[in-house]
């Protein structure tokens, strides 16, 4: 398969199991709202070495929030369940309330107590920062905390949805070299962006060091993917077709399988073109996760 000049390899991205969360948080303007996303989500790449994995969702405008100011839709990942349940505290408590004029809200206030969803702790654990003082109130069924601060109030609802969902979606964009080939990764990225549902945690939504599973040493269970690495090409196995000097990753994380299809279709498609040498995808051969997105297969149903 080619798109626009650009092979399009006959492989599969293999994604595994994970739990999000996805938190609605509102500042005074648009300079701190994006201050308070930009802290909350950091450090949150991989949970190969992180607590979570975030990003930005989508920005919400005042209209759509529950205080009426500008907001932002965070999606956080973890392992499971319980891994959230510390992360989210944490991160809210360190990165949230400390930063001026936010507020935190829960994005999935429908969620329930199931097998597959489970509502997490926040403001019910960061309540006693209010030293006694912090004031509680349910409204329409939702209940949120007042904890004094010194610039007012931080609002912050008791407990947020948790939900299963997926990570580790992924394709490579392989190009000639580092400015073509970050161009075209910038473009997928971006076409990307406005999507529902997914993000792409890395920084910029791009990945450089991508990793294989296992090492020759034994304290490291992830090691670079070298079969994907230039410099390595004369060295041994490679992957690369003839005329790639340069390869960089996307990682999409998503509430839902049809989430993860629709922007891999869309990143694809804006990648390809002229300077873009191939399109391929990271895997295991099956061993890491239950998830496979075949390329080609992708292509067709993301309706891209």
């Amino acid at each position: 398969m080619r798109i626009q000049g650009t092979i399009i390899d006959d492989t599969f991205a293999e994604a595994f199991r994970m739990w999000a969360a996805r938190l609605v948080v509102t500042a005074i303007d648009a300079a701190w709202l994006e201050t308070a996303v930009r802290t909350v989500t950091g450090y949150a790449t991989s949970v190969i070495g992180c607590d979570a994995e975030a990003a930005l969702e989508r920005m919400i405008p005042a209209s759509e929030t529950p205080d009426g100011r500008p907001g932002a839709a965070l999606l956080f990942f973890a392992f499971n369940a319980d891994k959230l349940a510390k992360a989210l505290p944490n991160r809210v408590g360190q990165c949230l309330m400390t930063c001026p004029t936010t507020a935190v809200y829960d994005g999935l206030p429908d969620v329930k107590v199931t097998e597959d969803s489970a509502r997490i702790s926040v403001g019910a654990k960061i309540r006693f920062f209010g030293d006694g003082h912090q004031k509680s109130k349910a409204i329409a069924g939702r209940r949120y905390w007042r904890v004094p601060v010194m610039d007012g109030e931080f609002v912050v609802e008791e407990s947020v949805g948790a939900v299963k969902a997926i990570a580790g979606g992924n394709f490579l964009v392989c190009g000639p070299d580092q400015a073509t080939t970050l161009a075209a990764t910038r473009r997928a990225v971006d076409a990307i962006a406005p999507l529902p549902d997914v993000i792409t945690p890395f920084p910029g939504g791009i990945v450089r060091s991508g990793s294989k599973v296992g090492s020759r040493y034994k304290a490291m269970f992830a090691s670079t993917n070298d079969e994907y690495c230039p410099t390595l090409r004369s060295r041994g196995k490679t992957k690369l077709h003839d005329g790639v000097g340069c390869v960089y990753e996307i990682v999409l994380n998503g509430l839902s399988k049809e989430a993860i299809v629709r922007a891999m279709a869309v990143g694809i498609r804006a990648a390809c073109g002229p300077g873009t040498v191939a399109i391929s995808a990271g895997n295991y051969g099956g061993k890491l996760g239950k998830f496979h997105f075949k390329l080609h297969e992708v292509l067709a149903e993301g309706g891209a």
